[in-house]
């Protein structure tokens, strides 16, 4: 109620950004969830970024956001953007429409759209593989993340979350308490000519090889 009409009347969503991470921190905390970091002076400090990551627990999205350095904004469902206060909240946000028919003029607006973001100076969050994995092995790549990072030529910043699987996995709502390991990984910048189907088997490969580091 105080940071909405607040950010209208500055034009910008830094506190509320800031007042939404450290709730999803407070949270962690209450529930018991340490988080340990490593390689964040790997992310790429000045520009905006596409930030990926692995996909294991629903516990990954509040675990991950707070560590990712200034502000980030997030694919999701138009729908949600119809939602009185709470579309307002994201479009302020930056927050990226994405259309559930799915078809390609819509998946070009939504590149578009995200583009404009990252120009603004926006990260933008995604999980690459679209849900998360019940095994921890990464499922197949769905490949919007990396059509934009050839389109706008922004470095694709990918992350690896290890050890929230047991926290809250696919199909419960119960969490539990437990470490979440978080590693940024050097980020992968689309070569010329590139396509997004080699782009997005070159981050692959480095996310799993970081995963059977782990022993994976």
């Amino acid at each position: 109620m105080i940071g909405i009409p607040w950010s209208l009347l500055r034009g910008n969503t830094t506190m509320m950004y800031g007042w939404a991470m450290a709730t999803m921190r407070f949270g962690l905390w209450a529930g018991g969830v340490k988080v340990r970091v490593s390689g964040r002076e790997r992310f790429p400090i000045g520009e905006a970024a596409i930030v990926v990551s692995n996909h294991i627990s629903n516990v990954d999205p509040p675990v991950l956001l707070p560590l990712v350095p200034g502000q980030t904004s997030v694919f999701l469902k138009a729908e949600l953007m119809k939602i009185p206060l709470l579309g307002l909240v994201m479009r302020m946000g930056k927050f990226v429409p994405v259309a559930r028919a799915k078809s390609r003029e819509e998946a070009r607006t939504s590149v578009d759209a995200a583009s404009k973001v990252l120009a603004g100076g926006y990260n933008i969050f995604l999980f690459p593989e679209g849900t998360r994995s019940t095994d921890g092995n990464m499922l197949p790549f769905r490949k919007g993340a990396f059509y934009l990072a050839v389109q706008s030529g922004a470095p694709i910043a990918p992350m690896i979350v290890r050890g929230t699987s047991a926290m809250m996995p696919k199909g419960t709502l119960k969490s539990k308490s437990g470490r979440a390991e978080v590693e940024f990984l050097e980020p992968i910048r689309p070569s010329e000519g590139e396509t997004p189907d080699e782009l997005a088997k070159r981050v692959r490969a480095a996310m799993e090889e970081a995963l059977k580091a782990d022993g994976r």
